[in-house]
This record gives structure tokens, C-alpha cells and sequence, in this order.
């Protein structure tokens, strides 16, 4: 298999990698850069992004993938739920080859375009599985598995955590990505917290010192989700809880 060519990240990569104690090697830099380059090229054949800047890439999708890299100390096992492209669960494979991330995707040609990348970067600590995060959460081998479970682009937080507690082991954490404005719905998923037995919230700036909207939402799971959730595929954006 011929080798796949490395982008070069922007400086200011470098430095918020820093400002989040994320000290990279020369290796991850360029395993982020093959990666990077392997999703702009898909890109060209079939809609992973709508960015097509590099050098925009590198920030809005890899810098803001390992933003969440200080909330994973201790997690062995993250679920990627929903993760498109790869983002943000493949970055955070490359900086934590110690951790095994199981990337789920409902979209074929995405789940088969995470499938050839980590075979491509040789990943041996990443998984994928082709289906709806809706019926992986009644999957006994996935349910209640993993330490962690993240989400960038599931939707909002009411229905997100319907998506990803089930998958989460009590005393783990699922970690959501998301703008400032996720306080108007913080406000609405008392409910949901009851039945998926999630408890205490905690915000996070993505990226400390850097003007930018982004957080990351911290639900601890503190008791066993409800076994009739997550409901059928669709009922949980068509009827939030």
C-alpha cells in the first residue's frame, strides 16, 4: 500500500496544542496530517466536510477533535458516536494509542471511509460499526461498555444523551461537543437525565484563552439507563425526551 502524504499543520496548530497540554510528536503531527489529507481527498467524491481550506481543517476539525483530549484521563474505551468523517474519534486515536475507540456511523460510505483510513494509518485501536446509534445502545456487546462516550454533531443535548448514555458504564461520562448556546438546552433535559440515569453537568471552554465559542458538556452516568432506551430508530429526534 503506498504511503499516504502528510499536510502540514498551520503554526497556530501547534501552539493551541500546547495551551491544552497536548504535547505532540513528530509521528501523531504527521498521522493528523495523513489523516487530514485522506479526508480532504474523499471529500472531492463525496461530502465528509464542507471545509476544503487545509489550513481551516486543521483547526475547525483536528484542533477542535483533540480539544476534548483533558477530559479522557482515565478512559480505556470511548465510543465515537456519530462520527461522520472520523471526528472526533480518529485524532483521538492518534494521541492515544493506549485507548480503543469504536467509531459509530449509520452512513455506509462514511462508516467504509473510517474503515479504509485506520486500515491506511494502521490504527489497530480504532472499530467501526455501520448502524444507528439507536440500535447499537440495545446491543449487549456495546451497552453499557464503554468508559466514555462522545458526540459532536448528534443534534440537541436531549436527544445526544438518549444516543449515548445507554453505551456508558456507571461512573463514566459523556462528553458532548458543543456552542455557548447549549445553556438554552441544559435547561430542558431534567427528563432525560431521570431515565438514562445521568447526573451531575459540568462546561468546559473547548479551548481556554482562545475567543471562540466552543465548549464541552461533561454528563457523569451515575445509575443504570432504563432498559426501553434508547427508543426505536428516529422516535428520539422525532419525540425528545
Amino acid at each position: 500500500m503506498p504511503e499516504v502524504p502528510a499536510l502540514t499543520p498551520p503554526a497556530i496548530f501547534t501552539e493551541q496544542c500546547d495551551a491544552i497540554g497536548l504535547k505532540l510528536t513528530d509521528d501523531e503531527v504527521a498521522q493528523l496530517g495523513r489523516f487530514l489529507h485522506l479526508l480532504l481527498e474523499t471529500n472531492k467524491r463525496f461530502n465528509l466536510t464542507g471545509i476544503k481550506d487545509p489550513d481551516v481543517a486543521w483547526l475547525r476539525h483536528v484542533l477542535d477533535s483533540l480539544s476534548v483530549f483533558p477530559c479522557l484521563e482515565g478512559v480505556e474505551t470511548l465510543a465515537d458516536v456519530g462520527t461522520g468523517g472520523g471526528l472526533p474519534g480518529i485524532p483521538l486515536a492518534i494521541v492515544r494509542p493506549d485507548m480503543r475507540v469504536t467509531l459509530m456511523e449509520a452512513t455506509g460510505k462514511k462508516a467504509n471511509f473510517c474503515i479504509d483510513t485506520a486500515k491506511a494509518l494502521g490504527l489497530k485501536n480504532v472499530a467501526v460499526v455501520n448502524e444507528r446509534a439507536e440500535t447499537i445502545g440495545q446491543d449487549r456487546r456495546y451497552r453499557a461498555h464503554f468508559d466514555a462516550a462522545i458526540a459532536r454533531a448528534v443534534g440537541p443535548m436531549n436527544v445526544m444523551l438518549e444516543l449515548t448514555l445507554p453505551l456508558v458504564k456507571i461512573g463514566g461520562r459523556v462528553l458532548a461537543m458543543k456552542g455557548r448556546s447549549v445553556e438554552d438546552e441544559l435547561r430542558d433535559i431534567g427528563d432525560a437525565l431521570v431515565v438514562l440515569g445521568g447526573g451531575e453537568i459540568a462546561v468546559f471552554d473547548a479551548l481556554p484563552g482562545v475567543e471562540d465559542e466552543a465548549v464541552i458538556v461533561q454528563v457523569a452516568k451515575e445509575r443504570t439507563t432504563i432498559s426501553t432506551y434508547p427508543r426505536r430508530p428516529g422516535i428520539p429526534k422525532q419525540e425528545p425526551l
